[in-house]
C-alpha cells in the first residue's frame, strides 16, 4: 500500500497527480457496490448509522406520501440523568436502543417501540470526572459482538473504557483490569490513563500542570479491536501551553488488553517530529480526535480527524506546521501504524479543528469504483481522498494566506486548498458577501465593519493594541464553521451524492497578554503562562438594525455529487425569519428564503427521502422532507421540540421511526395508526 505522505515534506504538504485526471468524463451512477457504506436491516449500530458515517438507512416505510402523516410515537427523558446536551445519538441494535445520557454519562437501555428504560449504568465518582470540561457531551455507544453476545463500549469523562453486556448492562466478564478507585467494578473497565505513559492517580488523574485528557464521543469496534479517541480542554479556555498530546489507543475487543498506541505529536525519529520547532513537542499538546472517527472495516483502516495544538489563537511557543494537528489520518487497526495522512491546517490558530467524523463513499469515475472518504470542515471545505491510498480525487493546491502581525507568531506561509468540490459556504469576506436588500443597509454594514480587519480565509486574529488601530480581525468561516459538531454531514452511498449542512459566519477573538487572562482562571492547565492568550468572550458581528451581515441563505443545505464533485442543489435551512420578513427597513420588498438563521440541519438519509429538521418564520420547530435529487421540497409537519447534532431512523417489529435529539430528551415520530 503506498504512502503518499512519504512523497511529501515532512510537513504533510502534498499535491495530488494522477488521480486528478478521472474528473474527465465522469460516469453518474447509481450502483450499489458490494461492500458500499450503509445501515442494514433497519439497524443503527453506530453514532453515524454505520462505520462509514453516512447516516444512511435503506428503510422505505416512511415516503413522500405519507410523510405528512408522521406524529409523535413517545418521548424520552433524560431529565432524571441530569441531561441537557442532547448530543448523543442512539443506536439501535437486536431490537433495543443504546445511548449515554447526562454528565456523568449514564448508559441507557431504551425500548425502542415505547421509550422506557430497560437498564442503566454509571460510573463510579473520581475527582477526574469532577473537574472534566466534556462531561455532557457523549455523542453515543460502540457496540461489537463477541462470541456471539452483544457488548456495549463507552469512554467516560474521566477516561475510563467501559464494556457492558448489552442484555443485562453489566460490566463485561474478563474485560480490562481491576481499577484501584472504591466503587469499580472488578472487570469490564480499562483506565485509559495508564496507556498514555504519564504519572497519574487512579482517582485524581493527570496533575494539570502536566496537562489534561477527557473525552466526547464513543470508540469505535474495527475487527475487533476497540479504536479510542479523545478530547483535550477546549483551546480558547486555556492560558498556559503545556499539556500532554491525545494519542489514539487501540484494544482488544474481547479483553480489553492495550495493542497499541498512535503518537499524534511525533516524537524524535518518527514522521512529522520536524514540524515542531522550538522542542514544544517535549511539552505541548491537545491534537485530540474530539470528533466521531470513522472505520473502512473490509479494508481495517480507521480515519481520526484531529484538532488543533495546545491552545486557539496564538501559537508562537510551538512554531513549524504542527503535524497531525487539525489533520485525517488513516490507521492500521491491527497495528495502529499510520497508512496515510493529510493536514488540512498548517499550525492551525483559527480553531478550525475537524468538527465531525469523515464520510466514507465508493464513487464511479470512468467506469472503475474508487473508495472515497470525505472530510467536511469548518472552512467550507470538503476534502476528498481515496481511502485506500490517501491521494486526493482532485487537486488540493498550497496557496499563499495572510501573515500574523502578533509578535512572536509565525504562520505557515501558504494552506491547503480542493479544488474539488467548490466551497459549499462562504470564505474570507468581502464586499460583495455583505447584505444588499438596500443600498442604505449595505452602506450601514460597511461602516460596522470600518473598525475590523477583514481579508480571505485564513485571515489571522488581530492583538489588542494592534498597529492597525483595529478592534479586532475578522476570519470567515468563523470557529463554529461552515460546518461543526451541530450539524454532520449525510450522503446516500447509492448515488454517492453528499448532504452538507452549513452557516455564514464570522468570528473574532481578541488576543492580549496571557497573564490577564490566566488570573481568571481558577485551575489552569499547564505551568507556563503563554505570551497572548485570547481576552474572555466569543466575538461575531451583527448586521444593521438588528439584521444579518450577510447576504442570504444564512444557513443551507448543499447536495455534491461527490462522483464528479459537482454541486447539485442547495437549499436553505428553514424559512425567514419574521424579524426579517416584518423589518421596517424591508417594506414591501419580496425577500427571498433566507433560512432560519445560524442554526444547521440534523439529516438522515434514506431510500426515499432526505429528512431535516430546521425553523418556521416564527421559529416554530418542523421536520422537513426533501427530494434527494433535486432539493424539492416534498413534506412539511410541525416536529414536537427544536432538535440538534443528529437524526437516526431505525425499524422496530416492522414500524418505522424517526428519532430527534431534542435537549434532554429523545423523541420519535412514526407513521400515525390506522
Amino acid at each position: 500500500m503506498r504512502d503518499v505522505s512519504t512523497a511529501a515534506s515532512a510537513s504533510g504538504r502534498s499535491f495530488s497527480t494522477g488521480i486528478a485526471v478521472l474528473a474527465a468524463g465522469v460516469i453518474f451512477s447509481t450502483q450499489v457496490c458490494a461492500a458500499a457504506p450503509g445501515t442494514k436491516d433497519g439497524e443503527w449500530h453506530f453514532l453515524g448509522g454505520d462505520s462509514a458515517h453516512t447516516r444512511y438507512s435503506p428503510v422505505d416505510q416512511i415516503n413522500a406520501d405519507n410523510f405528512g402523516d408522521l406524529e409523535e410515537a413517545w418521548v424520552w427523558d433524560g431529565a432524571s440523568f441530569n441531561a441537557a446536551s442532547g448530543r448523543s445519538t442512539p443506536s439501535y441494535i437486536d431490537g433495543i436502543l443504546y445511548t449515554v445520557a447526562g454528565p456523568r454519562r449514564h448508559v441507557v437501555a431504551i425500548d425502542p417501540a415505547s421509550g422506557e428504560t430497560i437498564w442503566s449504568y454509571r460510573e463510579p465518582n473520581t475527582l477526574r470526572w469532577e473537574y472534566s470540561m466534556r462531561q455532557d457531551y457523549g455523542k453515543g455507544v460502540a457496540y461489537a459482538e463477541i462470541d456471539g453476545r452483544g457488548v456495549i463500549y463507552i469512554i467516560s469523562p474521566a477516561f475510563f473504557l467501559t464494556a457492558l453486556d448489552a442484555k443485562t448492562g453489566k460490566p463485561l466478564e474478563g474485560f480490562g483490569k481491576p481499577v484501584p478507585v472504591d466503587g469499580f467494578p472488578q472487570t469490564g473497565v480499562v483506565d485509559l490513563l495508564a496507556d498514555l505513559g504519564h504519572e497519574y492517580d487512579p482517582y485524581d488523574g493527570l496533575p494539570l500542570e502536566k496537562g489534561y485528557i477527557t473525552s466526547s464521543s464513543p470508540p469505535i469496534v474495527v475487527n475487533g479491536v476497540v479504536v479510542v479517541g479523545n478530547s483535550a480542554e477546549q483551546g480558547y479556555n486555556q492560558s498556559r501551553v503545556e499539556n500532554i498530546p491525545g494519542d489514539i489507543l487501540g484494544y482488544d475487543a474481547k479483553t480489553g488488553e492495550f495493542l497499541w498506541k498512535f503518537n499524534v505529536l511525533p516524537g524524535p525519529g518518527e514522521f512529522g517530529h520536524e514540524t515542531w520547532e522550538n522542542d514544544a513537542w517535549k511539552w505541548t499538546g491537545d491534537i485530540s480526535s474530539w470528533a466521531p472517527l470513522s472505520a473502512d472495516q473490509e479494508r481495517g483502516i480507521v480515519y481520526v480527524p484531529t484538532n488543533g495544538a495546545t491552545m486557539d489563537f496564538y501559537g508562537g511557543f510551538r512554531p513549524g506546521d504542527n503535524l497531525f494537528s487539525t489533520s485525517l489520518i488513516a490507521l492500521d487497526v491491527k497495528t495502529g501504524k499510520r497508512v496515510w495522512h493529510f493536514q488540512m491546517v498548517h499550525h492551525d490558530i483559527w480553531n478550525y479543528d475537524t468538527p465531525t467524523a469523515p464520510v466514507l463513499l465508493d464513487i464511479v469515475q470512468d467506469g472503475e469504483t474508487i473508495p472515497i472518504v470525505v472530510q467536511v470542515t469548518k472552512q467550507s471545505f470538503a476534502y476528498t481522498f481515496n481511502r485506500e491510498t490517501g491521494e486526493p480525487i482532485w487537486p488540493i493546491e498550497e496557496r499563499p494566506v495572510p501573515v500574523s502581525r502578533i509578535p512572536g507568531e509565525k504562520l505557515a506561509k501558504t494552506q491547503p486548498f480542493p479544488t474539488k468540490p467548490a466551497p459549499y459556504d462562504n470564505q474570507g469576506l468581502t464586499e460583495d458577501a455583505l447584505i444588499d436588500f438596500t443600498p442604505e443597509l449595505r452602506s450601514q454594514m460597511l461602516e460596522i465593519l470600518e473598525e475590523y480587519e477583514i481579508g480571505p480565509l485564513f485571515n489571522p486574529p488581530l492583538h489588542r493594541g494592534n498597529d492597525l488601530g483595529k478592534k479586532a480581525a475578522l476570519w470567515c468561516p468563523g470557529d463554529i464553521g461552515g460546518v461543526n459538531i451541530d450539524g454532520p454531514a449525510a450522503a446516500d452511498p447509492t448515488t454517492g451524492i453528499l448532504y452538507v449542512t452549513s452557516r455564514k459566519h464570522c468570528s473574532y477573538r481578541i488576543p492580549a497578554p496571557g497573564a490577564e487572562r490566566d488570573a481568571l482562571i481558577e485551575a489552569p492547565t499547564g505551568s507556563t503562562i503563554a505570551d497572548y492568550v485570547v481576552i474572555p468572550g466569543y466575538g461575531s458581528v451583527q448586521g444593521p438594525d438588528g439584521l444579518n451581515m450577510f447576504k442570504p441563505p444564512y444557513s443551507r443545505i448543499t447536495a455534491i455529487d461527490m462522483n464528479t464533485g459537482e454541486h447539485l442543489w442547495w437549499i436553505p435551512v428553514g424559512e425567514t425569519p419574521d424579524r426579517v420578513l416584518n423589518h421596517p427597513a424591508l417594506k414591501d420588498m419580496d425577500i427571498p428564503n433566507t433560512g432560519n438563521g445560524t442554526r444547521v440541519a440534523p439529516m438522515t438519509v434514506t431510500s426515499t427521502l432526505l429528512i431535516y429538521t430546521g425553523h418556521g418564520s416564527d421559529n416554530t420547530p418542523y421536520i422537513y422532507a426533501v427530494d434527494k435529487a433535486s432539493g424539492e421540497q416534498l413534506g412539511k409537519i410541525e416536529a414536537p421540540a427544536s432538535s440538534s447534532y443528529g437524526m437516526m431512523t431505525y425499524v422496530h417489529e416492522g414500524k418505522q421511526y424517526i428519532m430527534l435529539l431534542t435537549g434532554s430528551k429523545l423523541t420519535t415520530m412514526a407513521l400515525a395508526e390506522d
